[in-house]
């Protein structure tokens, strides 16, 4: 699983060649959430309340580089790093 940012204590990442809808993962500590992409909705698991609005703030400012490394994951290419929420 190639992660593709970290910030906070927060790490993001993506599988390659995952299942749709396109989609990133977001670990902190021991809590594990999925997003979509393209609404930023939670598919499962959960972070804390403050983790989940970085996550939010981050992704949303990021979601052109998202769906560009979800292509090539689906494409099985290395992964570009996205900046961190600063």
């Amino acid at each position: 699983m190639p992660q593709i940012s970290r910030f906070f204590g927060i790490i993001i990442y993506m599988y390659f060649n995952d299942h749709a809808p396109p989609h990133f993962h977001a670990e902190y500590g021991e809590h594990e959430a999925v997003y979509t992409i393209e609404t930023l909705e939670i598919l499962r698991g959960e972070l804390p309340r403050r983790a989940h609005s970085m996550v939010i703030e981050w992704a949303a400012f990021h979601r052109y580089d998202l769906r560009e490394n979800w292509r090539l994951a689906r494409e099985m290419q290395s992964l570009n790093e996205i900046e961190p929420l600063e």
